[in-house]
Order: C-alpha cells, then sequence, then structure tokens
C-alpha cells in the first residue's frame, strides 16, 4: 500500500524527522506522568523516635546465685541400739516433734526400772535416817545420849539425802535415754532418703546420721558481687548522685536456668563483711518465699536486685544507643526535622534496655529506628516509636527496628 507521505530521500531530512519524532515521544512522556507532590521534592521519610520523660529508674543489677534450704537439720541416732522402725514416707512433709525412727528401747527401760529402784531405796534410807536424827535431838539435850552419836545421825540423815538426789538424776539420765530411742523431727521440713535400714546397728560409739530434714520455705539465695562495684555504689549512694531504693529493703527477683522470673519477689537479708581474697566478691544473702516448693537447694539462679534508684533518668531500647569506645550517644531529631547525634550516659541496664542518667532532657525526641533511611542534610518525619507486636493508633503494623 502506498504511504501518504512522500519519504524523504537525503541524510539532512532524515535527522529532521527523527528529532521530531524524539520530541513528540518526550510530550508525551511528560503528559503521562503523575505530578509530584510539593513542586517536585518527595516527602521526608518516617522515623520511630520516643519522646524522653525523666523520671526515677532502678537501678538492676544481675548477679550469680545459688539456692539454699533456709534450714537444714541431719537427724542422728543418739541412742545406741538396733534400729527396729521407720516411721515416715521418704520425701515427704514433716513437723517438728513427729516421730521418724524407733530404736530398740528394752535396755534403756530396764535402765530406768533400776534406777528408780534405786532411788526408792535411797528415799527408804532416808525416812529412816531422819526418824533417827529426830529421836536424838531432844535426848541429847538431856545428855541421854553422847554428843557423838547425835552428830552422827545427823550426817547418816545428809547422807540419805546426797543417795536421793543422786537417785532421781540417775532416774532423769534414764528416762532421757529411753527417750532418745524414738528418734524425732527437730524441725518442720521436707524429709529426704532414709540413711539406714531396720535391722542397723546404731549410735554405736557416736551419733549416727539418720536422715536429713531441709526447710525449703522461705528459701536463700546466696550471690556474690565484685567488692569494687560495691564501693562505687555505696560512694554514689553517699554523693547524693543515686538514692537508696525504696524502702531501703533491696528486693530481688530470681531468674531460673530456663530464663523465666520466679512469680515471688525476695529481700535481701544482709552484705557479708568479708571479701573473698580470691575472687573479691562480697557475698550476699536474700530471702524468697517458696510455698509451692517449686524452688529447690542447690538450684543455680541469677539474681535481679534493685540497690539504688536513679534520678532524672529514663530507659532507652539497647537499638536507640551507639556504644563505642569513645563513649554512648544517640540521634536526637529537634523541631525541624533534623537529626544530629548526642552523647549520653549510660549506667546499666534493666529488662533489655539502658539506662540513661546524663546527656538528655524532657521532650527531646530520640531516634530508635529508620537509620537506614537518613541522608546527609535531609529531614525526616518523627512518629512514635512502637514495640515489636504492638499496634500503632491508627491500626497500622508497628514499625520494625533497623
Amino acid at each position: 500500500m502506498p504511504s501518504s507521505f512522500p519519504l524523504p530521500r537525503s541524510r539532512a531530512a532524515k535527522t529532521v524527522v527523527a528529532i521530531a519524532l524524539v520530541t513528540l515521544v518526550a510530550a508525551c512522556g511528560k503528559q503521562g506522568a503523575p505530578a509530584q507532590a510539593g513542586g517536585g521534592a518527595p516527602p521526608p521519610p518516617e522515623v520511630g523516635v520516643i519522646t524522653v520523660a525523666l523520671g526515677d529508674v532502678g537501678l538492676v543489677n544481675e548477679l550469680p546465685g545459688r539456692l539454699e534450704a533456709s534450714r537444714v537439720s541431719e537427724v542422728r541416732a543418739r541412742a545406741a541400739g538396733i534400729l527396729q522402725q521407720r516411721l515416715f514416707r521418704e520425701g515427704s512433709e514433716v513437723k517438728a516433734g513427729q516421730r521418724l525412727f524407733q530404736i530398740d528401747s528394752a535396755p534403756y527401760q530396764a535402765t530406768l526400772q533400776s534406777a528408780r529402784a534405786t532411788l526408792a531405796r535411797a528415799e527408804a534410807n532416808l525416812s529412816q535416817a531422819k526418824a533417827l536424827a529426830d529421836r536424838y535431838g531432844p535426848l541429847v539435850k538431856e545428855n541421854a545420849i553422847s554428843q557423838q552419836e547425835y552428830a552422827n545421825a545427823q550426817a547418816a540423815q545428809k547422807q540419805a539425802e546426797a543417795d536421793v538426789a543422786a537417785g532421781r538424776a540417775a532416774v532423769q539420765t534414764a528416762s532421757i535415754n529411753l527417750g532418745y530411742a524414738n528418734v524425732t523431727a527437730p524441725i518442720s521440713g521436707r524429709i529426704g532418703r532414709a540413711l539406714v535400714t531396720e535391722g542397723a546397728l546404731v549410735g554405736q560409739g557416736e551419733p549416727t546420721p539418720l536422715a536429713v530434714i531441709q526447710q525449703i520455705n522461705p528459701m536463700y539465695v546466696n550471690f556474690t558481687q565484685s567488692a569494687s562495684e560495691v564501693y562505687r555504689l555505696r560512694r554514689a549512694l553517699q554523693s547524693g548522685s543515686l538514692k537508696g531504693a525504696g524502702d531501703q529493703v533491696a528486693r530481688v527477683k530470681i531468674v531460673l536456668e530456663d530464663g523465666s522470673v520466679y512469680g515471688r519477689d525476695g529481700r535481701l537479708l544482709f552484705s557479708d563483711l568479708t571479701v573473698d581474697s580470691a575472687t573479691g566478691q562480697v557475698t550476699l544473702r536474700a530471702e524468697v518465699p517458696n510455698p509451692d516448693g517449686v524452688l529447690l537447694p542447690g538450684l543455680y539462679v541469677r539474681v535481679r536486685i534493685e540497690q539504688a534508684t536513679a534520678g532524672n533518668a529514663l530507659l532507652l531500647p539497647q537499638q536507640a544507643v551507639t556504644r563505642t569506645a569513645q563513649g554512648d550517644s544517640v540521634m536526637v531529631v529537634d523541631g525541624e526535622g533534623k537529626v544530629a547525634p548526642r552523647n549520653i550516659t549510660v549506667r546499666g541496664q534493666q529488662e533489655g534496655q539502658w539506662v540513661v542518667t546524663e546527656g538528655l532532657k524532657s521532650g527531646d525526641q530520640v531516634m530508635v529506628d529508620g537509620f537506614q533511611k537518613l541522608h546527609p542534610g535531609g529531614t525526616v518525619k518523627p512518629v512514635p516509636w512502637k514495640k515489636p507486636g504492638e499496634q500503632n493508633p491508627n491500626g497500622a503494623a508497628p514499625s520494625k527496628a533497623s
């Protein structure tokens, strides 16, 4: 089919046609492209920020510790003899005074009966000696008997009284030894396995261990802290840069081996006065309630203890803080959307957040995420940062940490 336009035959004509086509395509592209907002400038990127609100923040240290029963008693046989019976279930709870073992008591019963008979004979002799001394009293006044005979009667009475006292002591000793044949629990708590079985000879020569009772409610947790850290804390409290924790009784939380936090708080009992010369550590002890028996003696745990409170401080997510050998810093967004670094002072951490004590003031906006959106000389749009899993007020997905 013949073309309606004549084809140019010279090179100049071809060049003119090509320029006209390029101009036409460029014009069409400008007409079809959407207009950019703000006269062609892109909007500033959004970054997640936290608005600083200073207040009191507890300084929490996490230290290694080990659990220990609050009371431990070794049940021993104090009477020698053959063990006849075990009267408890191993691993059960026992009460103070509860019978645990029965030792053959026949020899001790015989000894008690013999002591009682000896006491009765001594009491009879005392009665006779007293009667004789009472009868000699009027006679010696009338010189019916000699002074020597009266003195002998009085001496016999005193000797009979001494025999009665010795007899009573022997009866008491025999009763005590008979009581040792019934082995009872000295404290309340959980008893372990029996260390001897029926038929064993116990208490021969020295007290034989029979079982161990441990009181596990409450529990003790012993943990250590470096002596240098203890002195720094004391100096900070004395200077006033830190305040004492709450009611001056430090509270502790127990972190178990699986990372879970025990549901009941403990309280610090004391701090040892001696520093371990080998490790430079100071031993501390806390008391933790354990009514359900979840905590067991010997278990390794981590102890979180709040020993002081920092004033005019705040908690920042760790991702917001840059830590280098030169110091710690954060990125702060001003009112015009400009971002600038700010040096800060960090004093420990708490539940995955840094405790910041210096370098920020109330109202500052600290960047937490969106660092990859920063450009030299550019501005940003600060929006409230939400923790992972939280929803923004408008229902949008939370911002992600860079």
